[in-house]
């Protein structure tokens, strides 16, 4: 297949991830409040940032702040600029396509790092969230905060559960959510907010990862390419039939002690 052949990509997510509309406006709300002993943010660095939605809503939000986004995806960059340069944010943000790991971008007032925890560190599991977490304490700034979104195990999987995941899979992949807080605390931070996405999230994500492909094949059956965009589209459904009420995803609003 060229370029051109391929189905499109994403179109219908405006997060990557299971997060909600309602949710990510409350967890902007969070990150920008100014109280007594808290001034609004003025920058904002991003961890596998990805389309950056959450960084330009932070924008949107807070008229003064210049924020960074790192990831090594050009076309999701691509796609986060086309979308700062429509809601005239693009002279506030820089979308740099280069790794996050040991980068000197920080500190930052408010540091996102939404399932990107494995873009800070080559530590494997079990010890690439305290190594994220350590990362992130170093890149934020005293009395910011940190986003982070992780995975974790709503309850540990059977071994038949983890046969049909990913490649690979294993308990030690994730933490379960006391043992993440935990990590964070370790890390050198207070949990000022923890909370978790629900069902119907997890359903909107996945549903909507899979359905521009999905409706694609539909159409294009006898398409050369569809054979492989069929395997990829089936054994994606078939790791989150498994993973689905097993995986979980804390989206923990993080201050450095």
């Amino acid at each position: 297949m060229t370029e051109n052949d391929l189905p499109p990509r994403l179109t219908r997510l405006t997060f990557h991830g299971p997060l909600s509309e309602e949710r990510a406006a409350r967890i902007v709300r969070r990150l920008v409040r100014a109280g007594a002993a808290r001034t609004a943010p003025l920058t904002v660095l991003d961890i596998g940032c990805g389309w950056g939605e959450l960084t330009l809503r932070l924008l949107a939000a807070v008229p003064r702040a210049t924020a960074t986004g790192l990831d090594t995806d050009a076309a999701a960059l691509a796609r986060a600029r086309r979308a700062a340069a429509d809601r005239g944010l693009a002279d506030r943000v820089e979308f740099a396509e280069e790794s996050a790991r040991g980068t000197a971008r920080g500190p930052a007032d408010v540091v996102l790092c939404v399932g990107s925890g494995h873009a800070l560190t080559g530590a494997e599991p079990p010890g690439h969230v305290p190594a994220a977490l350590r990362e992130l304490r170093r890149l934020v700034a005293p009395g910011g905060r940190v986003l982070f979104g992780e995975g974790f195990w709503q309850r540990v999987p059977t071994p038949a559960e983890l046969a049909g995941m990913w490649p690979g899979a294993s308990a030690a992949d994730h933490p379960e959510l006391a043992g993440l807080v935990d990590a964070a605390v370790a890390a050198g931070f207070r949990p000022e907010w923890t909370e978790t996405a629900n069902e119907d999230e997890w359903e909107e994500f996945e549903s909507g990862y899979q359905a521009d492909a999905e409706e694609w094949l539909a159409a294009h059956g006898d398409h050369p390419g569809a054979a492989a965009v069929r395997e990829r589209l089936d054994g994606h459904r078939a790791a989150w039939m498994r993973y689905r009420g097993v995986l979980g995803m804390a989206y923990l609003t993080l201050i450095p002690a």
